[in-house]
């Protein structure tokens, strides 16, 4: 089996770094969900997933090599983080794959402009950002699909974020995982929006990586998951092809909330819902019931991400006035 090191020797031509690196990449919204890991590793999904970017929302950020470091230093939102912080303590443990010598350490600064780590995929364009931000240091010129490898062996959702638009990421079949990678379709979607309504910002109790390992070892209902995700996207990718967005709403919500079902249904059990996020789902089946098509989507957090058409906006954003309207396409 490939080791990451393995993994990663195989993509990239040399560890020599020969400039300022510098990177930017959106967050990423899954409307069919990654939940679950095959090998862990190497950030091997059980599932195939599509998602779409969120233009203007997301992280960017410079790196560059300095021998004289005694450690990596890192930024993050113009604040510098302790040795031990958890968030630096990741990046340096993925940054350990690319240093020219052990003693080689990175300044990294990087800028988010959503909540890190409160379900609104920070760690989507944080690692993705970071990826595009060493192939530039290290001039590496490598092509999209080796950066989404790249990418996805920090955060799995990473690998998407390296794209514009609608994108889905292959689960792959190899234990190599050289096949697990995102890729874009090319639909643009004029009228399609995205409404972020935010309910709680704070950062989770339970991260992504622990409650998504915590689901697979601990809930009997997770078993129906994969086969389930894996034909959802493959109806999600229709009903975009094909600009139908009933369809593609009513897939998108069933694959979020049964997500988050085997989500409760482990135990201990996960919850991420705050009361805000039910009644906000109370409000979303209201809205559709009298008539105005508008559907959510949920991550592991408890911020809902509403999907509707751009004839229906001015009518959404009556009813959510904090709402934050995003248009994928422009």
């Amino acid at each position: 089996m490939n080791t990451p090191q393995d993994f990663i020797n195989q993509l990239i031509p040399h560890k020599t770094p020969k400039k300022i690196g510098q990177g930017a990449a959106d967050v990423n919204i899954a409307l069919s969900k990654y939940w679950g890991k095959r090998q862990v590793e190497l950030n091997l999904p059980t599932n195939s997933s599509l998602s779409i970017s969120l233009p203007g929302l997301g992280t960017h950020t410079k790196i560059q090599a300095d021998k004289t470091l005694q450690h990596d230093c890192v930024c993050l939102n113009g604040k510098r983080l302790k040795q031990d912080d958890p968030f630096a303590m990741r990046l340096s443990k993925f940054l350990d794959f690319f240093r020219e010598t052990p003693n080689t350490f990175f300044d990294i600064h990087t800028e988010n402009t959503v909540p890190t780590a409160a379900g609104l995929a920070s760690s989507a364009s944080g690692y993705a950002a970071l990826v595009l931000a060493l192939n530039d240091c290290f001039d590496w010129q490598l092509p999209k699909k080796e950066l989404s490898l790249l990418a996805r062996l920090g955060s799995g959702s990473a690998s998407r974020s390296i794209y514009d638009g609608f994108v889905i990421w292959h689960k792959g079949q190899t234990e190599n995982g050289l096949d697990s990678f995102a890729e874009p379709i090319d639909a643009p979607w004029s009228e399609f929006c995205i409404g972020l309504l935010e309910i709680d910002l704070k950062a989770k109790k339970v991260a992504s990586t622990t409650g998504m390992q915590q689901t697979v070892n601990h809930c009997e209902l997770y078993q129906a998951w994969p086969k389930k995700a894996e034909q959802d996207v493959q109806a999600i990718q229709q009903a975009i092809l094909q600009q139908d967005f009933s369809e593609l709403g009513a897939l998108a919500e069933n694959n979020a909330l049964s997500m988050h079902a085997t989500m409760i249904a482990t135990w201990p059990p996960i919850l991420y819902w705050q009361p805000e996020s039910v009644e906000a789902m109370h409000m979303v089946w209201a809205l559709r019931e009298s008539g105005v098509e508008v559907y959510f989507t949920m991550d592991a957090g408890p911020n809902l991400k509403l999907m509707f058409l751009q004839k229906d906006a001015e009518r959404i954003q009556q009813a959510f006035p904090a709402l934050k309207l995003i248009r994928p396409f422009g």
